[in-house]
Formats: structure tokens, C-alpha cells, sequence
């Protein structure tokens, strides 16, 4: 199986990872914990030791260039755009107790969201490698948005999770990854509710978010 999980920054999607990675690993099943957002937490969420030492996959120069056979940070040159990524999953992944493996993918820090670059070439091939060809549990942390998606690995997502919280900002982000998520053909794409305080907000949420797939009961701040 696997699940993407996305939001607005600060919803709680890094939480929400945590927690379906935790609970799955702890009901038995192999779980390959991706994170994809440039702003790195879920391997602290998850407990890893020496989670801030992790260095993103991204800003490996010297693997980026091995495998694109070109120099990273470099745009508009000659690079493999099929590199080799099926044992890097064994080689980078960090291991937490017996069922977790965590995977850091870092953030492109030049050029457009949309860039065409060494990094985001092996990063989208190693995401395609990781939902396509893997036989395992994956749960990908995902930046404010799917662009680590894209038609070619859509069906064989199971589930689009994102994070909601009861502000105008976070539903609409919600709104769009939606929109964006049923351009490339996702179609299980669910609502988690988070930081819902009262019936107010509740109600507020389930009215706002009337005919999209809320999955079980909203997480509730003490």
C-alpha cells in the first residue's frame, strides 16, 4: 500500500505520518517512511536518533552526479534523465527498530518549482522507483502540494491524505491539492481534520468541506 500525506505547512501532516507509520509498523507490516518535504521533521516525529545529521538525498552532490552524470546545480546541460535508483532505498534509508526504514528526500533550493535539474530528475525517478516497483508498506510526507507525483505513479497510489485545519488558508491549499490530485488521475483522496477545538469548528469543517471523504474522527487538540 501506499499513502501520500500532504497539507499546509503546520497542519500536522508530519504527525499524522508518524502516526500511520508507527501504527502500521507496530500491526506488523514493513513500512517505508519517505520524506518529501524540504522542510525535514518526520524523522525527529519519529523518534530517530541523530535525526538533524540525516543528509537529504538531494544534496548529495556526489551520488546526484553519479547517477544524472552531471554536475549538480547546474540547469540547461546534458543529464541522464533515466538514472539508476532501485538500491538506493537500501543504501540511504535509516532504520528505526525492525519495521521502520525512513528515506530523506530534501527540497530543490534553485531554479522554479517545475525545475528540470539533476536533483529533481533523480528524485522524481527514486519516487517513481519507490511507489511503482516496491512491494512494501510506503508513507510519503509530502511537501504543501503533490508535485512528487505525477500521472505515471497515480494509479498505483491507494490514498491521497491531507491534513485540514479549521482556517480559510488550509482549506483552500486542501482545495487545490484536491484539484491537483484528480488531474493526474488519484482518485482515493481523503480529509484529516486537525486542531478542532470545539463543535464549532467541527461543524465548520464538515459544512466547508461538504461531499469530500473525511476519513474517521478529526485529531483533537487537549
Amino acid at each position: 500500500m501506499k499513502i501520500a500525506v500532504s497539507g499546509k505547512g503546520g497542519v500536522g501532516k508530519t504527525t499524522l505520518s508518524a502516526f500511520l507509520v508507527r501504527w502500521f509498523a507496530e500491526n506488523g507490516r514493513s513500512v517505508l517512511a519517505i520524506d518529501a518535504d524540504p522542510d525535514a521533521n518526520l524523522a525527529h516525529a519519529l523518534g530517530i536518533k541523530n535525526a538533524s545529521e540525516i543528509t537529504p538525498v538531494s544534496q548529495m552532490k556526489e551520488l546526484v552526479a553519479e547517477r544524472t552524470e552531471s554536475v549538480p546545480g547546474t540547469y540547461g546541460g546534458f543529464f541522464k534523465l533515466n538514472p539508476q535508483v532501485d538500491d538506493l532505498p537500501e543504501k540511504l534509508s535509516v532504520r528505526q527498530g525492525e519495521n521502520i526504514r525512513l528515506m530523506v528526500m530534501g527540497g530543490i533550493k534553485k531554479g522554479g518549482s517545475g525545475c528540470v535539474c539533476p536533483e529533481s530528475i533523480l528524485l522524481k525517478n527514486l519516487v517513481q522507483h519507490l511507489i511503482l516497483r516496491r512491494d512494501e508498506m510506503v508513507i510519503m510526507d509530502m511537501e504543501a502540494g503533490i508535485e512528487h507525483l505525477g500521472r505515471a505513479t497515480s494509479k498505483s497510489v491507494d490514498w491521497l491524505i491531507t491534513v485540514v485545519e479549521p482556517g480559510q488558508r488550509s482549506i483552500e491549499t486542501a482545495s487545490r491539492i484536491r484539484e491537483l490530485g484528480r488531474d493526474i488521475g488519484l482518485t482515493r483522496i481523503g480529509l484529516v481534520g486537525n486542531k478542532v477545538r470545539n463543535e464549532r469548528d467541527r461543524s465548520f469543517l464538515e459544512k466547508v468541506l461538504s461531499g469530500q471523504l473525511i476519513l474517521g474522527s478529526f485529531l483533537t487538540m487537549s
